[in-house]
């Protein structure tokens, strides 16, 4: 078989498919839940701690180059070069992460549900088999009874 009838087959069977959908739909996802921290919950949480700005706590490593005439925030310091120790930003993709997780785990959680619920009964298990010897032994005790 050669190697491209090979990867002809690995890239028409369901599971590559599936994963292909998963992964776009997964990238979407994220950017909704990105949207979300940035946009709704953060600034709640700003507002909560005094009005900041999530992305502009950071602490700076070096001194700005001496020709440096912009405001002291994130992005222009770090557009002049200067390295920075960005917490609020960490935290901020840190939150992101944990709403992101937990959306997913509660969606496995239902889907794994809904399969558990409509997955049909199992049928009942045969017994197993009796052994030889024994069944061997059960014909000689029903002979001696007769």
């Amino acid at each position: 078989m050669g190697v491209m009838s090979e990867f002809r087959e690995f890239a028409v069977k369901g599971n590559v498919v599936d994963l292909a959908v998963g992964v776009i739909i997964g990238g979407a996802f994220g950017k909704i839940v990105d949207s979300m921290v940035n946009h709704l919950i953060m600034p709640l949480v700003g507002r909560v701690v005094g009005g900041l700005d999530f992305s502009n706590y950071f602490i700076m490593l070096a001194s700005p180059p001496a020709d440096f005439k912009g405001p002291m925030t994130f992005d222009a310091l770090s557009k002049a070069g200067v390295p920075l120790f960005a917490y609020g930003s960490f935290l901020t993709v840190l939150l992101n992460f944990i709403i992101l997780a937990f959306i997913i785990f509660m969606m496995v959680k239902q889907i794994n549900r809904l399969k558990r619920d409509s997955a049909p009964a199992p049928a009942p298990a045969e017994p197993p088999a009796t052994p030889e010897d024994i069944q061997l032994l059960r014909e000689i005790r029903d002979s001696l009874k007769r």
